[in-house]
């Protein structure tokens, strides 16, 4: 086999090792003194074949919940002593957004005739949950003015807490009640403005507040908002709201 070959039976053979769970054959054709930069902390990489092997044990549990870790592309370039491959996953829960691949790129060199990896780089990109998040609210305002309730709920998640201006709703159906109300009670259509939000996000959970307006019947009223989303599958979710007017 050529170097590229052999580099890239290595790679195959570790992505279906980690796939497996098999920590020897994970371990394999590593350097002991590699370092490998992973998707958690620590910032300054992981270091030593004995602090590669710890990070391991509850990956492993994650995977076996039912957990996918398979090879979309690979690419290898290899020199006389030292090479580099390049390659994304799937590394993600099956309802997961496929879309999303993990990174990895490998460093190699050869060692006593055999290829042997002394790094590895692991990491997803960052996603701006801003533009999400914004896109939401732009379409609660645009169903509020329509009245359309059912495309209202589809942010919404199911086991919702809702601290509402007139009190507390947990669960969707009884959120759905709460809009369905106000929706009905204007003689004419309800506006509703959420002014600048400011979002703050890590991973898979959001926390947006606001000031929002909402116009029904000729009148304004203006509340404080803080929303609290989790993203599941594809899409964002609410999992909490709070709503108040100041206390006069």
């Amino acid at each position: 086999m050529t170097d590229e070959q052999q580099i890239r039976t290595l790679i195959e053979n570790w992505v279906t090792a980690v796939h497996t769970g098999d920590l020897d054959a994970v371990l394999a054709e590593h350097a002991p003194d590699l370092v490998m930069f992973d998707v958690p902390p620590p910032y300054d990489g992981v270091r030593g074949l004995d602090a590669y092997r710890d990070t391991w044990p509850g990956f492993f549990e994650w995977q076996r919940s039912g957990a996918m870790f398979d090879l979309e592309s690979l690419e290898v370039t290899a020199g006389t002593d030292v090479a580099f491959a390049f390659a994304l996953l799937h590394c993600r829960n099956a309802g997961d957004d496929p879309a999303r691949l993990l990174r990895l790129t490998i460093g190699l060199r050869k060692v006593d005739g055999r290829w042997t990896i002394t790094h590895e780089h692991h990491s997803f990109p960052h996603e701006s949950v801003e533009p999400d998040l914004k896109a939401v609210f732009g379409q609660w305002s645009a169903d509020t003015a329509a009245g359309d309730l059912e495309s209202l709920m589809e942010p919404i998640a199911e086991d919702i807490v809702s601290y509402e201006i007139d009190g507390n709703y947990t669960g969707k159906a009884a959120v759905r009640d709460v809009c369905a109300t106000g929706l009905t009670a204007s003689s004419s259509p309800v506006t509703l403005q959420i002014t600048n939000p400011t979002i703050e996000s890590g991973d898979d959970l959001a926390v947006a507040w606001s000031i929002d307006h909402v116009i029904a019947d000729g009148v304004e009223t203006t509340s404080r908002a803080t929303r609290v989303f989790r993203k599941r599958g594809s899409g964002w979710q609410m999992i909490h709201q709070h709503l108040s007017y100041p206390a006069s």
